[in-house]
């Protein structure tokens, strides 16, 4: 979906679609007629913009087979469908009964992730459409906190500045700009976007930002409008932001509260959970830690990295982020002039709901993708951007 920005400027909404498993090209045709495109139906658009997943293997067949990849930008044309933006962050393995921890691996300073992320921007480079010529891909923010030592930062670091050399190649080659945004998220080693602004500055190449997850910056308890100041302060480019919610409890000493939020806790993703003291920020890497006795205070409330669908909060006693996202999408392109063009809607836990709350179709997956792009373009409207044909 695209909007006109005040300013004349066009501002991208896509979906994320590692919602969908898919470790093969195959899969990822298969999740265009499945899902994408009956999304974009439920929505009566003619053309709908999709934040694609490419694990490893469907990367590496496309990167390594043109014909292939002229294959996948024909279906994607057919099927009414626009990629500008990649999630590079999971490398394989996102569709796993059980992924946790895995999900860092491999990191920033181990050489798979840096070759995976430069087929990544070989592969977009050639499915932007026609009329695009700006690209951007998220990843990992650097590694997980553990056994990252200044060796394996100084490898990262020296990653990260050969990918954005090669990104450098690529415009030449192509004419396209492509832009990898560092994710920060609860529990690694760039956590908040206040942790992203020295070793990006430190790179200190455009071509080199960050992503700014609502749900990651709402679960850190970031302030939105203080954290997106810092970042224009330090120039540090918002390469693209996912639109997402996380889990909110305000009261986590009550028994109900603690019921409530038990039923969240899930064994296939991580769930870090914080909360805000006056000592400052504290917290567990998942949410069962979080509810077992007394590892976490819980005199203030507490949010868990856990991605809402943002149509739905969940039912009292908790909530959703959703206000946080207001108020970052509020800045982020409700002023004189965007400061990214690239929004994606990023909601990949449907099937890691409390099983009362997950879809039990594919048709209500579509309804509830289709429910949650409607929220984020009643959003943008808003905020005076005019949704474009």
């Amino acid at each position: 979906m695209r909007f006109r920005h005040p300013d004349g400027s066009t501002v991208h909404l896509a979906y994320c679609t590692n919602v969908h498993p898919a470790e093969t090209l195959d899969g990822v045709l298969a999740q265009l007629r499945d899902h994408c495109e009956p999304v974009r139906r439920r929505l009566g658009r003619d053309r709908l913009g999709i934040g694609l997943w490419l694990a490893r293997d469907a990367a590496h067949a496309l990167v390594t087979d043109p014909s292939a990849l002229r294959g996948l930008r024909t279906e994607l044309e057919h099927r009414g469908l626009e990629v500008v933006t990649l999630n590079g962050f999971p490398y394989e393995g996102f569709g796993a009964e059980e992924v946790k921890y895995r999900v860092y691996q491999p990191d920033w300073a181990d050489p798979e992730r840096l070759a995976h992320t430069t087929d990544l921007a070989r592969v977009l480079a050639q499915l932007l459409p026609d009329d695009v010529t700006e690209g951007s891909i998220s990843t990992l923010p650097l590694a997980w906190r553990t056994a990252y030592d200044q060796e394996r930062a100084t490898a990262a670091h020296t990653a990260l500045t050969t990918l954005a050399e090669r990104l450098d190649a690529l415009h030449e080659l192509t004419g396209r700009s492509l832009r990898i945004g560092l994710e920060p998220e609860p529990g690694c080693t760039v956590e908040t976007t206040r942790d992203a602004l020295a070793p990006l500055t430190a790179i200190g190449h455009d071509r080199i930002g960050i992503c700014v997850d609502t749900c990651h910056l709402a679960t850190s308890f970031e302030d939105p409008h203080t954290a997106l100041d810092a970042l224009a302060q330090a120039r540090v480019p918002i390469v693209k932001s996912q639109l997402s919610a996380a889990l909110h409890a305000e009261h986590p000493h009550l028994p109900e509260v603690r019921a409530a939020l038990a039923a969240f806790d899930e064994p296939r993703f991580l769930h870090q959970t914080r909360t805000l003291t006056a000592a400052g920020l504290r917290g567990t890497d998942d949410l069962g830690e979080a509810l077992a006795g007394d590892a976490l205070p819980d005199a203030s409330p507490w949010r868990a990295h856990f991605h809402v669908p943002l149509h739905a909060a969940p039912a009292a006693p908790l909530t959703s982020t959703l206000p946080v996202l207001r108020a970052a999408l509020t800045r982020l392109v409700g002023g004189p002039h965007p400061l990214t063009h690239h929004l994606e809607v990023e909601t990949y836990t449907w099937q890691a709901l409390p099983p009362e709350l997950r879809p039990r179709a594919r048709a209500q997956l579509v309804d509830g993708i289709a429910a949650e792009l409607t929220v984020a373009r009643d959003l943008l409207t808003d905020l005076g951007l005019k949704e474009l044909p």
